[in-house]
This record gives C-alpha cells, structure tokens and sequence, in this order.
C-alpha cells in the first residue's frame, strides 16, 4: 500500500467526517499499523499539497494538514459509491460520449473512475451520466459530443455494449478474488482482538474494495451476468466493514487525541 494512496483512504473513511483535518502526528500513528513509515508519510502528504488535494494549517497542537474542497467532493464521490449510499436505478438510456481525438491516460482513469467503459478509443459510454463528466472533459481539452441513447435492440442490445466496454467475466472474478484474500484477515478480528488490529484489518478491507470504483461501472441488475460475484463481495464488505468499525473508531480516536497531547512532538521525533 503507497502512502499516498492510505493517505486518501485515511482522509475518505476517518478524517472527513472529522473535520477533514488532522496534526501530521496523527497521520503518522495512523498509517503507521499498516507498515508505512514517516519519511513516506512526510513524502506523500507535500506531494499532496503541491497538487491541491492538502492545505496546511496550524492547529493547537502544532502543523497539521486540512483536505482542499476539491478533495472533498472526490472524497465524497467515492465515499457514496464505496457504501453504495447514491442513486441504482436505470431508466435503460446510455450517456454515450464521442471525442475528437483519444484521451491521455489520466483523463482516461477518470472517465472510468465516474463509471465510463470504452468502445473505442474515440467513444465512451456509461449506464447514468456523471455529475462531472463535462468538467473532466472540458479539463483534458478534448472536443467531444454527448447523447443520451437507448439501444433499438432492448436489452440483448444493451448487454452487447455493455460487453464491449466492460469486461465483466474479469471484473467478477476481481471480485471473487478479493472475498478469498480478505477472509482471513477479517475473520480473524475476533472481540479479544486489540483495535489497532481490528482498524488495520478494516483499512485494507476497504483499501482493496475502494479498487472497484475503477472496475466496476456499477450497472444496474438487469445488464449483470446471472449469479453476478459482485452482489456476495459487496454483503461480505458490508458486514465486515460494518462490524470492525466500532474499534477502528476507538482506535482513530486515540491516535488523534495522543497527538494533540504530545503536540509537535510526535512528528519531528517520529
């Protein structure tokens, strides 16, 4: 796991309903259980800073680091696709998106991190338009043309687009896959466990699910394969999730109020 990206998880899954804040002490305690030490730490969040995701601050008990506001909206985005918390329905229209030229790789991952497959690399499509999909593309500087479009075939049709822009048979065996690696970690967070046990197993729980939102367009039930993994992964993330949270909060907790305590200690010694 970088750095930078458990920065990000951090942040998403503990910090922002916090404030969006937190000393640099506590960053390093925090992300300290999964391996990642403080020089990687101090490196990932002024690489973080120097892209408009961190703002500095001081807080009482020394430097700390606030999330931008557009880190926020990215983090809100994903928290509410991760928890699965927005809209699921389907009105069975595509938002189809035809371009003028091929994106660069970047803006590519974020089309298919707002849930866009690709026909061709000319052509993108998705089951619900994006809140964002304009503001991305007017970003990457791309002349481009959307419809809103719905398959003359019906569902047979759909269901052919849908596997030409997804590969559907890798994505659920992404998700069978996960459910083997995770069990026994998870499952092995027990009530005697300690909660710096219990929040490391929910942190990489949720790290490697957090992976989906760029896999997974989320489709709606009726263009899924027949006994689909996704649905088993997602009650397999949910019960776990839900279930480690409680010491993963206790856990959080601590490690915030030992750095305000110790102040600007806990960082420059770390």
């Amino acid at each position: 796991m970088q750095a930078r990206s458990a920065l990000f998880d951090l942040y998403g899954d503990y910090l922002r309903p916090r404030g969006g804040r937190a000393p640099v002490a506590a960053l390093v305690k925090l992300l300290a259980p999964l391996g990642i030490a403080a020089p990687a730490v101090r490196t990932a969040v002024s690489r973080m800073v120097r892209q408009g995701w961190l703002h500095p601050l001081r807080l009482g008990s020394g430097p700390g680091y606030l999330l931008t506001p557009k880190a926020a909206r990215r983090l809100d985005e994903a928290s509410a696709r991760i928890y699965r918390t927005g809209r699921s329905g389907w009105d069975g229209r595509f938002d189809l998106v035809l371009l003028s030229a091929p994106l660069a790789r970047r803006d590519a991952q974020r089309l298919a991190f707002l849930g866009y497959g690709m026909l061709d690399d000319r052509s993108w499509v998705a089951p619900r338009a994006a809140d964002e999909i304009d503001a991305v593309l007017a970003g990457a500087g791309v002349a481009y043309e959307r419809f809103s479009a719905a398959h003359a075939a019906g569902s047979p049709g759909a269901a052919h687009v849908v596997g030409r822009a997804w590969n559907l048979e890798e994505i659920g065996t992404a998700y069978e896959e996960f459910v083997a690696a995770q069990r026994p970690a998870v499952t092995a967070i027990t009530a005697r466990s300690s909660d710096e046990d219990a929040y490391a197993a929910r942190f990489h729980l949720v790290h490697a699910w957090r992976t989906f939102l760029f896999r997974d367009p989320q489709l709606p039930a009726s263009l899924l394969p027949p006994r689909w993994p996704g649905i088993g992964a997602a009650s397999f993330f949910d019960k776990h999730a839900a279930r480690l949270r409680p010491a993963a909060d206790r856990f959080v907790e601590r490690c915030l109020a030992s750095a305000s305590r110790n102040g600007r200690v806990g960082f420059s010694d770390a």
